[in-house]
């Protein structure tokens, strides 16, 4: 796969193409193909104008930055300033943030053009992209499936071919399923090495900013650009960034790679085929490669259905009709922050947040939340175990290829159960990320999950280096 944005890059920053070329390209992509619904907000004036001035700071002998004149796409739970941030729900439309996520002004630091904000389920609270207030994305390898969630928007817009780079937000693989399901590079990273100022919020102590790409080394390179301490976020990490780009094709030889049972039994016989392919040629390339049996795993998404709706009924308090966004008026303030949220919210979310109130309410909240949170360390001392002896692990990112549109959505379980090979990651704290591995016998991607231990990028991505180098050619989008 070629790395599209170090190429566009690489001739913006030498002057053998103009930024307004590429990103004209892409805008009159996503003018005429954009049937699948990526997008919910196309910026053409603004991509416009800041690629030309782009043009004319390389045509001074300046240096726009590591992402010269590469197009970009936004989840719309990214705040930035003066544009719509709806997080794809009717309580927020039209909002204008005051602000940009600290992501935004990295990107626009390092030369990247923002051509649009991307479908998403609202809030992020689902895995499909079909609890959108707007509609649902399809995805383009199969326009009558869905392309995961919740990141599905920015994960169609780069399988589609609109732009080389997207950023989406992980709770629960929210980044990495959507990617697995198109087809394309999706990375969770560590937990605080991006910054979370300007993600409107779900699930604080699990959110994670990280980006979708056509390939390993572009995902790497945007994830140097945007990673990195912020005094803003108090959870940021202090310290240097892991050398990512540089490790894509770095050798892997002498590497020891534990594939994780619990993340291929389980798993639909041709996803778990496509990964112990995976698991064979990565020993092809100099790994050892053993199975390990990590039983926490089996219990990750019980409690993730547990604290990740605690803590978005928490965060989504603030959306009351009084300070921001939709208002419904009524004869007192309880009636109209009631008849707000009721109109307001989409059915996902109001499950999700009776869902929390209830673990954390007085009677419950020992028997469920804090029960949930000691199955959380357990999870996390899993995998310190399985770290003890092996460098990184493997296994499927999700269970099935990418499902029909509507199928999970009267079943709420069947929808939540393709988190399951993802959530332990957000549990832990630990970066793990998306590779895609051949397709089943329909030509729907497959993707592997690479894990690494906190901070371990740098060996996450040589690995995904390998695998990519070894994998299946991929079907191009339909």
């Amino acid at each position: 796969m070629s790395d599209l944005a170090l190429q566009i890059a690489a001739d913006v920053r030498a002057g053998r193409r103009s930024a307004r070329e590429v990103v004209e390209e892409s805008l009159s992509l996503i003018a005429t193909g954009d049937d699948i619904h990526a997008f919910l907000e196309v910026l053409a004036d603004e991509a416009l104008a800041r690629a030309d001035a782009i043009d004319r700071s390389v045509a001074d002998g300046e240096d726009p930055g590591p992402l010269a004149g590469v197009p970009i796409a936004l989840k719309d739970n990214l705040c930035t300033r003066g544009i719509p941030t709806t997080c794809s729900s009717r309580i927020l439309a039209g909002w204008r943030p005051p602000y940009d996520a600290t992501v935004v002004e990295r990107l626009r630091d390092a030369g990247a053009v923002l051509v649009g904000k991307t479908n998403m389920d609202e809030f992020a609270m689902g895995s499909s992209t079909e609890n959108s207030c707007s509609g649902p994305t399809l995805n383009p390898r199969d326009r009558g499936r869905v392309p995961g969630g919740s990141s599905g928007g920015s994960a169609a817009s780069v399988a589609a071919g609109f732009v080389p780079l997207a950023l989406g937000s992980d709770t629960g693989g929210s980044i990495r399923q959507p990617a697995a399901l198109c087809g394309v590079v999706g990375v969770k990273p560590t937990y605080g090495l991006v910054s979370r100022y300007g993600l409107v919020a779900f699930a604080s102590s699990l959110d994670q900013i990280g980006p979708l790409g056509a390939s390993v080394a572009d995902a790497a390179l945007c994830l140097e650009v945007i990673a990195g301490h912020d005094a803003r976020d108090t959870t940021s990490l202090e310290g240097p960034v892991p050398d990512m780009l540089a490790a894509v094709e770095r050798p892997v030889r002498g590497l020891r790679v534990g594939l994780v049972t619990e993340l291929v039994e389980g798993t639909s016989p041709e996803v778990a085929a496509r990964v112990r392919e995976s698991a064979e040629a990565l020993a092809g390339a100099g790994c050892a490669v053993e199975e390990v049996s990590i039983p926490q795993f089996r219990y990750g998404l019980s409690a993730y259905y547990l604290i990740a709706p605690a803590e978005a009924s928490s965060n989504l308090a603030r959306f009351d009709g009084v300070r921001y966004g939709l208002r419904v008026d009524a004869s007192d303030a309880e009636a109209m922050n009631v008849a707000t949220r009721t109109a307001g919210f989409g059915p996902e979310v109001k499950r999700r947040i009776m869902l929390g109130t209830y673990a954390l309410s007085a009677g419950y909240y020992d028997e469920y939340y804090a029960k949930a949170q000691r199955v959380r360390r357990w999870v996390a001392n899993g995998f310190a175990d399985a770290y003890a002896k092996f460098d990184a692990l493997l296994g499927a990112t999700t269970p099935t290829t990418a499902f029909a549109l509507g199928e999970h959505s009267e079943d709420p379980l069947a929808m939540y159960r393709s988190d399951t090979c993802t959530v332990p990651a957000n549990l832990s704290g630990d970066p793990a990320m998306s590779v895609p591995f051949g397709t089943d016998a329909g030509g729907l991607p497959v993707g592997v999950q690479v894990f690494a231990p906190a901070l371990g990028e740098d060996v996450m991505f040589a690995l995904a280096g390998a695998l990519e180098r070894s994998a299946p050619t991929k079907e191009p989008p339909r």
